[in-house]
């Protein structure tokens, strides 16, 4: 199998060469216009009739005047060029790359904008074949460079640049976004923490307390499901701490860390996307609440909908989150796996190798976090921070939420009488859309948070809580708990170094559009009844070459919202059967996007599920890919049964109840016993 990617990925760079070598620099021709390039404007030569030229280039329109059947639009050159994303009257896109040669004429050339998958295909296949995430991840950064730079083969210079731009540009571009840096700093901070709680015994404390409940591997992977669900506000917090937390206590009874981290990579962004109070809520109630007036602006029909109101709605189509968090209960309760996660729990069990060897000189480096001779093992050196971490990360959430709230009342004229909590809660019910509805409430104040503030603070405090009760015990000393926690630091330093090249990626994909290739790919469904399978494939697709479940419903909702309740309009479907067509399309949206998440290799979530487990990238990746894979199967087959058969929290739960009957049957079936 191993040589079988080997060739593909040989044939495929060939292939890729070739195309790049016959690419022909003259003017690009299309039905709709011809496009060459002069010294300072593009030409478009257009057969059309009318007095202009309507079009679209890198989201900004343009309407250009047509003379003798030519419009011009003024442009600068320069040698590095631009990407140039056109599209013209509401049709296909095209990528053209626009750039000056040494002499001062201009270079024009198409991309072809199946490329944009090109970069994560690349990496997600070399990380398959050697097993080495950083280095598949820089080529995939390479080859997206080198395209977006116009493919210039024919020039050495130019192909040096692409390379050093992977660190010039992208990198440093992933590393300037604030969202990213927290995250880094947080999951630090969280490292620093964790390895303090280890060598002053605490998480050695954890384990024996944890003794009384989980006797056992089924027990231990039990817990480790029950956390993951009970910390459902942020799957962010939730991987760190359930897994972090609980290795200690799944390595006592020889559960493998690929079981491990696909119990916390599974329980954490599921139970986040589809709970009523989650850091996940508000941006999906801002995508929601885009697709909704793009149905407003587009058709003219207000359909008298709160976003709330629509997430709550599609719920019952959530098949695949709901699955996901049963399908780890039926294994934990059959005993049973299969696939590669089989292999793993056999080896675990019978020959206590909880993971994959690594090299001697990673096991070099690894640190010694055993618990320092004379420390004791006490439980409360281990939970009074990760409590901590739990508690401020609510305190976090609420403060950050009412602070941005009220901010909104002032703007809205709605000013409440004093900033106290008490007065921003009272009255976030004047706002549009909230009532005085709890669940709506709560769902506005925890939308309007800073999750990123909210994490920040809440891993300073558990690394300051550690170090105080290491110190204060006379555990050890602050300078061995400071070097301890930058000890922590550097455990950290690999899982970074994977985020860093993810999220530079990311920018390429972004940079080459290729969700907007896969989505105008499969924009033009024709049935209405066949676009909840059309948009799940599409989600899971997207989600998993960008390697982001929030960047695919950023792109998917104010697409797939308008475009399906525009096919029911326009097929005459009835309003009720429309409503629950949108519902669907909602609900699969987010749904596929969290399976793309889980099968991605390059996904943010799943680096630092491997992270905290203690796994091997590319193990967890195998592993987790044929459960995710099997959950969403079933999972797409009772969406788009859903609304054939009417829709409905009725025929939902039936779907539902009969899917997860067929999930048991496939674990009782192929799964094979680990005792």
């Amino acid at each position: 199998m191993k040589n079988a990617y080997r060739y593909l990925f040989l044939l495929f760079c060939s292939a890729l060469t070739i195309f790049a070598f016959g690419q022909s620099t003259a003017p690009s021709l299309g039905k709709d216009y011809q496009l060459r390039a002069g010294r300072d404007h593009l030409v478009f030569a257009s057969a059309q009739s009318g007095d202009s030229l309507a079009l679209e280039i890198n989201s900004t329109k343009h309407t250009l005047p047509l003379i003798r059947g030519e419009a011009k639009l003024p442009v600068e050159l320069s040698q590095r060029g631009a990407l140039l994303l056109i599209q013209h009257a509401g049709k296909g896109y095209r990528l053209y790359h626009l750039s000056a040669r040494n002499d001062g004429t201009p270079r024009l050339r198409r991309i072809p904008m199946w490329l944009s998958v090109v970069p994560p295909l690349i990496a997600i296949l070399l990380a398959l074949i050697f097993k080495e995430v950083i280095v598949s991840l820089f080529v995939g950064v390479w080859v997206g460079a080198f395209i977006a730079g116009g493919m210039r083969i024919e020039s050495l210079y130019y192909t040096l640049l692409s390379l050093f731009d992977v660190v010039e540009r992208y990198v440093i571009q992933a590393l300037a976004d604030s969202g990213h840096l927290a995250i880094i700093v947080f999951s630090s901070l969280i490292g620093g923490m964790v390895a303090i709680i280890s060598r002053n015994g605490g998480m050695a404390g954890v384990v024996l307390a944890f003794s009384r409940y989980a006797r056992s591997p089924r027990s231990a992977q039990f817990i480790t499901w029950l956390l993951g669900v009970a910390i459902f506000f942020d799957d962010y917090a939730n991987t760190l701490i359930v897994g972090n937390t609980m290795r200690s206590v799944t390595d006592k009874f020889r559960v493998s860390r690929e079981k491990l981290a696909y119990i916390v990579d599974s329980t954490a962004a599921p139970v986040a996307a589809v709970a009523f109070i989650t850091t996940w809520i508000g941006a999906e109630l801002g995508y929601i609440d885009d697709g909704l007036l793009q149905i407003t602006e587009k058709t003219g029909t207000d359909l008298g909908l709160t976003p709330y109101g629509v997430f709550i709605s599609s719920l019952k189509y959530s098949f695949y989150p709901v699955m996901t968090l049963a399908f780890i209960l039926m294994l934990v309760y059959t005993k049973r796996d299969f696939g590669g996660m089989y292999a793993a729990e056999k080896r675990a069990r019978e020959t206590g190798e909880l993971f994959t060897k690594r090299s001697a000189a990673a096991e070099e480096d690894m640190e010694n976090l055993d618990p320092i001779d004379g420390a004791p093992l006490k439980w409360y050196n281990a939970v009074i921070p990760v409590a901590l971490v739990i508690l401020i990360t609510l305190y976090g959430l609420i403060d950050t939420g009412l602070a941005s709230t009220y901010g909104e009342l002032l703007d809205a004229g709605l000013a409440p009488a004093s900033q106290s909590w008490g007065a921003v809660w009272g009255s976030i019910s004047a706002l549009p859309d909230v009532g005085d509805s709890f669940l709506m409430k709560v769902g506005k104040l925890i939308g309007n948070s800073d999750s990123y503030v909210a994490l920040l603070w809440a891993s300073l405090s558990g690394v300051i809580a550690a170090i105080l009760l290491t110190v204060g015990g006379r555990i050890m000393g602050l300078a061995d708990a400071i070097s301890t926690m930058i000890t922590g630091f550097k455990a950290m330093l690999p899982a970074i170094l994977i985020l860093t090249m993810a999220w530079s990626l990311a920018a390429t994909t972004e940079e080459l559009h290729t969700a907007t290739f896969l989505t105008s790919a499969l924009q033009d469904s024709i049935n209405p009844f066949v676009m909840p399978v059309i948009i799940f494939i599409l989600a899971a697709v997207i989600s998993f070459s960008t390697g982001s479940s929030w960047s695919t419903m950023a792109i998917l909702y104010p697409i797939a919202i308008p475009t399906t309740w525009a096919i029911c309009v326009a097929q005459g479907v009835e309003t009720e059967a429309a409503m629950e067509l949108l519902f669907n399309v909602i609900s699969t949206t987010l749904a596929a996007s969290v399976l793309g998440d889980h099968c991605s290799p390059i996904s943010d979530t799943t680096i630092l599920s491997s992270l905290a487990s203690d796994c091997n990238h590319i193990d967890h990746v195998r592993t987790q890919l044929p459960y995710a894979l099997t959950v969403g199967a079933v999972a797409l087959v009772a969406g788009g049964l859903s609304t054939f058969l009417g829709g409905g929290w009725g025929i939902c739960l039936l779907l539902l109840v009969i899917g997860l009957t067929v999930l048991f049957g496939i674990v009782r079936t192929f799964g094979k016993l680990v005792d």
